[in-house]
């Protein structure tokens, strides 16, 4: 008896491996933290039997976690080309799915960035802009992007300091490590960091920031990560990341939307 349960046990815990009724521990990218934390309390009380534990960091990062066997079940990329590589090296049992498309502001608690450009940032009352890293955060890789279609790129070198993900770049500019920076419409729209304007960068700058997400190899026979993964394609999680900013697939911004004006504090 003692060695069946030893077995059994041991099963549990290969990798890949998870109960059906288990909890669900979710990676997520670190634009969700506020959106995806809003969804979830709407899904607990529509599901108050599920535990979910979610993770945030960057997109890179984390897919890298998950090739080397990291713990989670669903992963919410800023950037679906991560989920697509997990998908065809065999770390994904389901299809790479797009769940939003986002985009980046240039943000500042200490100046008004409503009516600044890209350009602006070369101004000598300007010492520091961040921007999320661009080695693994494809915010900062976009960042990047709409800062070389502008020409301001290499001149801004000196003045650039990099957050490990877009969330971390937005607490780094509230704590005065730069002036302004480059982060998530997402997070500029958290009642937090909205008492300051922002400006909207023009999406022709840059790639598109198709987000998307997969079910993992571990998460198979997760209940509750399917669960989860159809309740983020219903009306409430929608509504809930329109209202953060994010585009939904098959969706537009309204041509008198807030791509070309910038967003005034409520």
């Amino acid at each position: 008896m003692h060695l069946r349960a030893l077995l059994l046990t041991l099963l549990l815990l290969l990798p890949g491996l998870t109960t059906a009724n288990g909890p669900l521990t979710i990676a997520a990218a670190s634009d969700l933290r506020f959106a995806l934390d809003e969804i979830l309390d709407a899904y607990r009380e529509a599901h108050p039997d599920d535990t979910v534990r979610v993770t945030y960091g960057s997109s890179g990062r984390m897919t890298t976690q998950i090739m080397n066997g990291a713990p989670y079940d669903v992963f919410f990329s800023a950037d679906i080309a991560y989920p697509q590589k997990l998908r065809a090296e065999g770390h994904a049992v389901t299809e790479p799915e797009v769940y939003a498309i986002g985009r980046i502001v240039l943000w500042s608690n200490r100046m008004d960035a409503s009516e600044m450009t890209l350009e602006d940032l070369l101004r000598d009352d300007i010492r520091r802009v961040a921007i999320a890293s661009p080695t693994h955060a494809p915010y900062g890789v976009r960042a990047m992007e709409a800062l070389k279609s502008v020409g301001v790129w290499d001149d801004l070198q000196s003045k650039i300091v990099n957050g490990d993900n877009i969330a971390q770049t937005a607490r780094m500019i509230q704590a005065g490590g730069a002036e302004i920076g480059i982060i998530a419409l997402s997070l500029a729209e958290f009642p937090d960091l909205a008492e300051h304007n922002y400006h909207l960068i023009d999406d022709a700058l840059h790639e598109p920031l198709t987000q998307g997400f997969i079910i993992t190899r571990r998460g198979e026979h997760n209940d509750t990560a399917h669960r989860f993964s159809e309740y983020m394609n219903g009306d409430t999680a929608r509504d809930i990341m329109r209202r953060y900013g994010f585009v939904m697939p098959g969706e537009t911004l309204p041509e008198d939307g807030p791509a070309d004006t910038a967003a005034a504090a409520p």
